[in-house]
């Protein structure tokens, strides 16, 4: 039986409108506690939604929430897309 897997990329390298399963937070400290606090838990599903003009922030949609985080926090969440 063969498994195939999908590609691990950070939370800031999903296109507009694609979707992603996170799968760990390599953020540490406060900033970790603050991701995990709005929903950024291993599991959970999200769709990368759209990007500021200038590429930063990015726009993400998680547990029924529109939530707008920087590019550098998304680049520090592993998802594997979906």
């Amino acid at each position: 039986m063969t498994q195939t897997t999908e590609p691990i990329l950070s939370l800031s390298e999903l296109k507009q409108n694609e979707k992603g399963i996170i799968r760990h937070c390599s953020a540490t400290g406060v900033l970790k506690q603050k991701l995990l606090s709005m929903g950024f838990i291993p599991g959970a599903e999200i769709t990368m939604l759209r990007n500021a003009p200038l590429r930063d922030p990015i726009e993400i949609g998680i547990h029924n929430c529109l939530i707008t985080i920087r590019r550098s926090e998304a680049a520090l969440l592993e998802v594997e897309s979906a």
